[in-house]
């Protein structure tokens, strides 16, 4: 079981208007909500994909009640972690063809307490997990080194943990002494832990780049590559794995749709190839879809096999 964490989930309500007028009113008649979240994101996938999963996170008030109801009604588990306080929500305004304005909440601030009861019930899930995939922002009121406190509780339990993360929460999350089995840096994310430019389209660059000691004892380094695919690390192997020219429909999730490929393969015990052509895979049939965080099983295998991997 993939044990997915998305500790500041939110209420994703889409508006689509044809022209966002400024300074009075727009009237909306189709409004989209739903379970948002990297995590869920994440879960959602890997559901849609018939892996077993538990989705966790933390939760509170009359928005967690609606986010739980929403997991209920797409058939993902979850157990969560209850706070007195209101889960957020985060508003996308699609317009203007093609256009995507975002009003995001900072949502609850957690104390010293609620983090304290959130690690216990992880632990407690932990139990029952094989992998455990970490997803997005911390609330605010914990601490950046949450996450590496995570991913050593999970160490104890002899259960790896994928870290998504950015920011001091990813700085801290690979510097303490207990690592991620694997993280998925973008390019500003890498400039900003080396403290040097990165171009992600040179690849011996990148490669060098992936050596630094900041990086040791990190088994899979994930760096997308956009249209070009990804350039991956695992261990002392380096691949680019490619994909074919698709129809982009919705880009939005395809990086957590991607690890939702890399956590169920890896869960799975796949080979190196099989690991990122699955996380390929599922990264490129998300952006075909409209719906984010939303894959068609049906066409998994057509393109995964068009999917090919190269060790450089």
């Amino acid at each position: 079981m993939i044990l997915t964490v998305t500790m500041n989930p939110s209420i994703d309500i889409a508006y689509p208007l044809d022209h966002l007028a400024i300074d009075t009113v727009n009237r909306i008649t189709d409004v989209r909500k739903t379970a948002g979240g990297k995590g869920l994101n994440v879960s959602r996938v890997i559901h849609l994909l018939s892996h077993p999963l538990v989705a966790t996170g933390v939760l509170g008030g009359n928005f967690g009640r609606f986010i739980e109801t929403k997991l209920d009604e797409d058939g993902i588990p979850h157990d969560f972690s209850h706070i007195d306080q209101e889960s957020r929500q985060c508003i996308a305004i699609l317009h203007d063809g093609g256009n995507q304005t975002e009003i995001l909440e900072a949502g609850p601030e957690l104390s010293a307490a609620d983090g304290a009861a959130f690690l216990t019930h992880f632990d407690q899930l932990l139990a029952q997990a094989d992998l455990v995939t970490i997803s997005g922002s911390l609330p605010r009121g914990l601490a950046p080194d949450f996450y590496s406190t995570m991913i050593a509780h999970a160490a104890a339990k002899q259960v790896k943990v994928i870290l998504d993360a950015s920011g001091a929460a990813l700085t801290a999350g690979i510097t303490a002494s207990i690592k991620p089995l694997l993280i998925k840096p973008n390019e500003d994310e890498l400039a900003a832990l080396l403290n040097v430019p990165v171009d992600k389209h040179d690849l011996p660059a990148l490669k060098q780049h992936l050596q630094a000691p900041v990086f040791a004892g990190i088994e899979w380094i994930v760096v997308s590559l956009g249209a070009a695919g990804a350039f991956v690390k695992h261990n002392d192997r380096y691949y680019q794995a490619a994909i074919p020219k698709i129809n982009v429909v919705n880009p939005v999730g395809s990086g957590d749709s991607t690890l939702a490929g890399l956590a169920m393969a890896i869960a799975d015990g796949k080979d190196d190839e099989a690991v990122m052509k699955t996380a390929m895979t599922t990264g490129m049939l998300n952006t075909m879809e409209a719906q984010t965080g939303f894959v068609n099983p049906a066409l998994f295998d057509e393109y995964y096999a068009k999917v090919t991997v190269t060790a450089l």
